[in-house]
């Protein structure tokens, strides 16, 4: 029997980060398929195991605990999992740079793919990204990361701060390397960072089975499709 149900689509986008928690933590989960997450979500909101407007969501079968939207359930992971720092400070800048993460996927696909990338917005928009780039760095460069060394938020191992990190850059960099150029100029101790929690052996199989399973996908649809494009990708 698996540790948790996870409700998400057969991509490796904002449910990738929770998949990095649980498989970082070596938990089991089940995940349900196309089918059953279009069902819970045009059916009543009484008959949902949380209410939710769209996954991912997951449930703690043990603690017979459902939660939805992917912030909270990393808090609910990290409280529960004991991965979040011992200080309210940096508990509170953990849940930070998860929110940032949060926001720069959703810059990422224009809000879930409102509108589509052109070769013009896209050069409008490096700027934006180097400017969260540098968030990373900053944040880092604060609490004594290095290229070579050391975690986001200090620590001797590493937290879900940068669990999420690497989740966020090593996805995107592997799908669009040009992006990974730009990550690597703009902030080489965060991508010095991605690069060894990312091979991590727990999150470096979870990374060949997102591979093995997904191909080259990201987030999915016409977005993609509009962000390949103009990457060259």
């Amino acid at each position: 029997m698996s540790d948790y149900d996870l409700c998400y689509w057969p991509v490796p986008f904002r449910g990738q980060f929770v998949r990095a928690v649980l498989a970082y933590a070596g938990k089991t989960w089940t995940e349900a398929d196309s089918k059953t997450i279009v069902g819970l979500m045009g059916g009543p909101v009484k008959d949902m195991p949380v209410p939710f407007m769209g996954p991912p969501f997951l449930v703690d079968k043990r603690a017979g605990f459902a939660i939805s939207e992917m912030p909270a359930i990393v808090l609910y992971l990290g409280e529960t999992l004991d991965l979040l720092p011992e200080t309210a400070a940096l508990r509170a800048m953990t849940m930070k740079i998860v929110n940032d993460a949060n926001d720069v996927i959703d810059e990422l696909t224009l809000d879930g793919g409102r509108e589509m990338w052109t070769e013009k917005s896209w050069q409008g928009f490096v700027p934006r990204l180097k400017k969260w780039m540098s968030l990373w760095e900053e944040t880092g460069e604060r609490h004594g990361l290095r290229a070579e060394s050391g975690y986001l938020l200090g620590g001797d191992a590493p937290g879900i701060a940068d669990i999420v990190t690497a989740t966020l850059w090593s996805t995107m960099v592997d799908r669009f390397p040009v992006i990974g150029a730009i990550l690597d100029e703009s902030a080489p101790r965060t991508a010095a960072l991605t690069r060894r929690v990312a091979a991590l052996p727990p999150l470096a199989k979870l990374a060949a089975k997102a591979r093995e399973d997904y191909g080259d996908a990201y987030c999915g649809g016409q977005i993609e499709a509009s962000l390949r494009k103009v990457l060259g990708a």
